[in-house]
């Protein structure tokens, strides 16, 4: 793949390919950009189970090694619990907001994490039994929060709705439903990814640096939006897709790996 700089007489980044974009950018301005990444789906490519996922042997050091060359201003942005998702990058230890921002480790390894209860508990329990005889539904229990799976089954998408949304109705006004790519997911309502995004803009070493948000699926919007709006990018992987904020493209999650494999020499 050639990162050779595109030229061009507009400034919009819309003009080149994000790929481009974003290489050019942080070969030149590093010190100035904080990045933003989601996980499944964006630096690892998506699988029929939440378990499935398998992260290339060389990523975590390569993304220690880009982490460096912004001086730490790299975090992960998932859905993932934050425990899991140490698992998929150990031996490293980045800043990251799992659970779309409920749970977040900051740049000072501080932990603050939404507080469930005995109630949500309960919930999740119930949630796998009425969904018992629901074949190839994954029910994962995120701690505080509860994801529905139907990758394996997308004919449960009809079923699932209804109930998710009877769910949440039980869990009450600090609980919100999330759609992704085949989940379903019941999260706390105060927590989401734009918000942790600006959480860490304001902690050093993100504190008055050019965000960049990169992400695959509608829970990546929020970090979009805060992306645009304090004038940094947005970029998703995938195909151009209508009404999404982001300006710019990745191809998919191996473009990506490819490019941060680049940036980390």
């Amino acid at each position: 793949m050639s990162y050779q700089a595109q030229h061009s007489k507009s400034s919009k980044p819309q003009q080149v390919s994000g790929t481009s974009f974003l290489f050019n950018l942080l070969r030149s301005s590093a010190a100035e950009c904080a990045l933003f990444l989601d996980i499944d789906g964006t630096l690892l490519d998506l699988a029929d189970t939440p378990d499935g996922i398998v992260v290339p042997p060389t990523l975590p050091s390569q993304l220690d090694a880009l982490s460096r060359k912004l001086d730490g201003a790299v975090a992960l942005v998932t859905g993932r619990a934050l425990g899991y998702a140490d698992q998929l990058f150990a031996p490293y230890h980045f800043p990251i907001a799992g659970l779309h921002g409920a749970e977040q480790r900051l740049p000072d390894g501080r932990v603050v994490r939404a507080e469930t209860s005995d109630a949500f508990e309960t919930l999740k329990n119930d949630l796998r039994q009425a969904t018992s005889n629901f074949d190839g539904v994954l029910i994962e229990d995120k701690g505080a929060a509860v994801a529905a799976h139907y990758r394996l089954a997308p004919q449960r998408q009809a079923d699932l709705e209804p109930l998710m949304e009877a769910f949440l109705a039980k869990a009450g006004e600090k609980w919100t439903l999330q759609r992704g790519k085949m989940v379903l997911e019941i999260r706390p309502a105060s927590a989401d990814k734009g918000h942790a995004v600006e959480t860490f803009l304001s902690e050093a070493p993100f504190a008055g640096r050019l965000p960049i948000a990169i992400g695959d699926d509608i829970t990546d919007e929020a970090m979009f939006h805060v992306a645009n709006r304090l004038g940094g990018h947005s970029i998703r992987v995938g195909a151009p897709l209508s009404g999404t904020a982001a300006s710019l493209t990745v191809p998919n999650s191996a473009a990506l790996r490819e490019l941060i494999a680049h940036l980390a020499v």
